[in-house]
């Protein structure tokens, strides 16, 4: 993992992203690119252009949120050798996946409202947009993760089979490697998505050959629900960290639907991470 970018507007959620990105980034010896996007009228442009504004209201506007981009780098990132800031006139969710596709990071951290705003999610616009386009595995913070420690890793999925390796998913791996993680591989038998035993083993042993992953449990669970089970399991493995797929642009396969994934996201204390396949 060489880049971590993290949008923020000094809400408290980005703050729950800076301090969880932070530790992640200084773990992983990542550079950390801070990115805040500014809607301004048409016709404004990125500073680095050296335009002049119209309006000096403006450019004090623009002063101010400089200087509370460095009192935030200063706070959250004091400790980070290498922390880059920029400054877009777009809206955040073009803001985000513009700058996500010129620098190419390994990973982007966001923040969210928590359980009583769970559409600011992953059905809300900002969040739900990068995930459906970005090809970089988003990780999604709800509160203050302090004490985080990615020890035990869930990932749960249908495992179906991939001719090639997937690369967000081979990102998650190695930057996992880094913590020394614990990949709970899970399949959640449903009686709609009953599959026998052997051959959910069959599929999660040729992944984790795959992927080469150092130390994994196989898990196959039966329970109402997929949501349900994801988060029971979760519960009882003490899950640090629970990561979902996302299929494209039409969001999520049979497998992690949007309700599906939207419940998890809800009702799970733990950060979610989404990566697309």
């Amino acid at each position: 993992m060489k880049k971590i970018l993290i949008p923020i507007d000094f809400s408290k959620a980005s703050e729950h992203a800076s301090k969880l990105g932070s530790k992640i980034a200084r773990a992983t010896n990542s550079e950390v690119h801070l990115l805040h996007m500014i809607e301004i009228p048409k016709g404004a442009i990125d500073m680095v252009s050296n335009s002049t504004f119209s309006m000096p209201q403006n450019m004090l506007y623009i002063k101010k949120t400089k200087e509370k981009m460095n009192e935030h780098q200063e706070t959250f990132f004091s400790k980070n050798e290498n922390v880059i800031q920029s400054i877009l006139f777009e809206s955040a969710s073009e803001g985000i996946l513009n700058y996500n596709n010129k620098i190419n990071p390994d990973l982007i951290v966001m923040g969210s409202k928590g359980h009583s705003e769970i559409e600011e999610i992953l059905i809300g616009s900002n969040t739900e947009k990068t995930i459906r386009t970005s090809k970089t595995p988003v990780l999604v913070v709800k509160k203050d993760e302090e004490n985080f420690k990615q020890k035990n890793l869930v990932f749960a999925s249908d495992f179906k089979e991939q001719t090639e390796k997937n690369e967000p998913l081979k990102k998650l791996i190695d930057f996992s490697k880094r913590f020394k993680s614990t990949f709970h591989l899970l399949k959640i038998n449903t009686p709609s998505t009953f599959e026998n035993t052997q051959t959910s083993k069959r599929k999660m042993e040729a992944f984790a050959k795959k992927y080469e992953l150092p130390k994994y449990t196989i898990n196959i669970q039966n329970d109402s629900s997929i949501d349900e089970g994801i988060i029971n399991f979760s519960d009882e493995v003490s899950a640090d960290i629970i990561a979902l797929e996302s299929y494209g642009r039409n969001t999520f396969s049979h497998f992690f639907n949007r309700s599906i994934t939207k419940h998890v996201s809800n009702e799970a204390t733990q950060p979610v991470i989404i990566f697309k396949t």
